[in-house]
C-alpha cells in the first residue's frame, strides 16, 4: 500500500513544484517590475548619499536578521517527516526569545551606532524602525512555513506582492514630496504591519509559547549548520557593506548599492522564485534521486534561459541608458561596478541553484565549509582591491569570488549525476550572440530614447529567433509544461 502512495506523492510534488514556479514567476514578475520601476524613480528623486545611507542601514539590520534565527524554520521545511504542532510551537518560542533580545539590544545601541556612522536624526529613526520591523517579520515565520511545507505558493506570494506595493509605492510618493530618508522609514513600518496581517489571514495559526527539548534538539541538527551558512553569507555580503560604509563616502556606497541592485535584477526576477519553490520540493524528493536530477536540471535550464539574456542585455544597454535618461548622469561612475556585479549574477544563477540542492539533500555542512572559504576570499580581495583601485574594487572582488563558487558543481555531482554544461551552454551562447548584436546596434543607432528602445527590441527578437533555432525541442517542451500549469 505504501509504494503507490509514494508515487502519487511524487506526482503531486512535481505538479505543485511546476505550478509553484510558474505562479511565483508570473506574479513575482509584476512585483519585480514594480520594484525595478520604483527603484529607478527613487534613484532619480534621491541623491546617491541618501541611497547610500539606506543601503548601509539595511545592511546593518541584516546583521540582526541572520542572528534572529538558528535555522529551525529551514529545518521544518527540509524535514522528511510531517512536523507536529509541538515542533511549530518550539520554533516559534525560540525565535521570539531571540528576536525580542535582539530588538531590545538594537534599540539600546542604536544611538551609539548612529553616532559611529555619523547618521543624522532621520538615519537614527530609520535604524530604529528597521530594528522594530524584525519583530513583525519573526511573527510571520510559522504561517509562511506551513504554506511552504504544503507547496502552496499561490498564497505565499500574496503577502510579498502586498508588501512590495506598499513599500515602494509609499517610498516613491514620500520621496516626491521631499521626505528624503524619512520616505524609507514610513515605508518600512507600513510594509511590516500589512505583511503580518495578510499572512495570518491566508495561513491561520494559533501562536503559543512552549519549548520541547527533543523537538528543539532534532531540528537544530540541520538548523544550526544551515544558519551558520546564512551568517557567513551575512559576513560575506552585508557586514562587508557595513565595513565599507565606514571607509568610503556615502555617495560611493550609494554607487555600490545602485550597481548591485540593478545587476541582480535578473536574479530577483527569476532565480529567487525558483529557489523559493525548489528547496521544499527537492527536500521532498531527496529519496527519489532520478526525479531529483530531472528537477535540478530543469531548474538550471529555466534559470539560465531567463537570467543570462537579461544580464547580457543589461551589460549591452547600460551606458546608453545612463546617458539618455534625464538626471541619471550622476550614476555614471557606478557603471564599471554594474559590469562586475553582472558577472557575479551570471555565475550565481547556476551556483546558487546547486547550493540550494545541497541544502535540500541535507548537506548543509558541505556548504558551510565552502562558505567559510568564500567569505574569507571576499573580505581579503575586497580590502586589497579597494586599497588599490578604490570603490570599483568591491565589484572586481565580487566577480572573482562568484567565479570561484563554481566548485559547488563538483560537490553536487558526488551525490546526484546531473549535467550542468548541457543545460546552460545553449542559453549562454545565445545570450553572448545577442549581446554582440545589441552592442553593435548601439554604435549605429542615435543616442536617444528611440535608439535605446530599438536596441532592446532587437535584442529580444534576436534571442527569440536563436531560441527557436538552437533549442527548439527544449523550448516547446517547457512551454507545454508552463501552459499546462497555468491552465491548472
Amino acid at each position: 500500500m505504501a509504494e503507490p502512495n509514494q508515487d502519487l506523492d511524487i506526482e503531486l510534488i512535481k505538479k505543485r513544484t511546476i505550478s509553484g514556479i510558474v505562479t511565483f514567476t508570473l506574479r513575482s514578475f509584476f512585483i519585480q517590475a514594480f520594484t525595478f520601476l520604483s527603484t529607478f524613480i527613487l534613484t532619480i528623486l534621491l541623491d546617491p548619499s541618501v541611497f547610500g545611507v539606506f543601503f548601509l542601514v539595511s545592511a546593518l539590520i541584516n546583521l540582526f536578521v541572520y542572528f534572529s534565527d538558528i535555522g529551525l524554520a529551514a529545518a521544518l521545511i527540509q524535514d522528511r517527516k510531517e512536523p507536529k504542532r509541538v515542533d511549530f510551537v518550539t520554533t516559534f518560542t525560540i525565535q521570539q526569545i531571540i528576536v525580542l533580545f535582539l530588538v531590545a539590544l538594537g534599540i539600546l545601541l542604536s544611538g551609539k551606532i548612529a553616532a559611529f556612522y555619523k547618521l543624522d536624526t532621520a538615519g537614527l529613526l530609520l535604524l530604529r524602525v528597521l530594528i522594530f520591523s524584525l519583530l513583525l517579520s519573526s511573527l510571520k515565520t510559522i504561517p509562511s512555513i506551513i504554506l511552504e511545507r504544503n507547496l502552496n505558493f499561490a498564497k505565499l506570494v500574496i503577502p510579498q506582492l502586498a508588501e512590495n506595493i506598499i513599500f515602494y509605492g509609499l517610498a516613491v510618493i514620500l520621496a516626491f514630496l521631499n521626505f528624503g530618508l524619512y520616505s524609507f522609514t514610513w515605508a518600512v513600518l507600513t510594509r511590516g504591519i500589512v505583511g503580518l496581517v495578510i499572512i495570518y489571514i491566508l495561513s491561520p495559526w494559533r501562536p503559543a509559547l512552549s519549548i520541547n527539548k527533543d523537538s528543539a534538539k532534532r531540528l537544530m541538527t540541520f538548523g544550526i549548520p544551515f544558519q551558520l551558512n546564512s551568517i557567513l553569507a551575512l559576513i560575506k555580503d552585508d557586514l562587508l557593506i557595513v565595513f565599507i560604509g565606514k571607509i568610503l563616502p556615502y555617495n560611493q556606497v550609494g554607487y555600490i548599492g545602485w550597481a548591485q541592485k540593478f545587476a541582480f535584477v535578473p536574479l530577483r526576477f527569476f532565480m529567487d522564485n525558483v529557489i523559493k519553490v525548489t528547496f521544499p520540493a527537492y527536500s521532498r524528493l531527496q529519496q527519489h534521486k532520478e526525479e531529483l536530477v530531472k528537477g535540478v536540471e530543469k531548474s538550471l535550464f529555466f534559470v539560465t534561459f531567463l537570467v543570462y539574456p537579461c544580464a547580457f542585455g543589461l551589460l549591452a544597454v547600460a551606458q546608453n541608458f545612463v546617458h539618455i535618461i534625464p538626471k541619471y548622469g550622476k550614476w555614471e561612475p557606478a557603471l564599471p561596478l554594474l559590469y562586475f556585479f553582472a558577472i557575479n549574477a551570471i555565475f550565481a544563477s547556476v551556483n546558487t541553484t546547486l547550493t540550494n540542492t545541497l541544502f535540500a539533500l541535507g548537506k548543509s555542512k558541505i556548504v558551510l565549509n565552502l562558505m567559510i572559504v568564500w567569505t574569507a576570499l571576499t573580505w581579503v580581495l575586497t580590502y586589497l582591491l579597494v586599497k588599490q583601485i578604490g570603490f570599483i574594487g568591491v565589484g572586481v572582488a565580487s566577480a572573482l569570488v562568484a567565479m570561484s563558487t563554481s566548485v559547488v558543481v563538483f560537490y553536487v555531482k558526488k551525490h546526484i549525476p546531473i549535467s550542468v554544461g548541457r543545460n546552460i551552454f545553449g542559453p549562454f551562447v545565445m545570450s553572448l550572440l545577442m549581446f554582440a548584436v545589441v552592442k553593435g546596434l548601439g554604435q549605429i543607432l542615435p543616442l536617444n530614447v528611440f535608439g535605446l528602445l530599438m536596441m532592446i527590441i532587437f535584442g529580444v527578437l534576436t534571442y527569440f529567433i536563436l531560441s527557436t533555432k538552437m533549442l527548439k525541442n527544449n523550448i516547446f517542451e517547457e512551454v507545454k509544461i508552463v501552459l499546462k500549469a497555468i491552465r491548472t
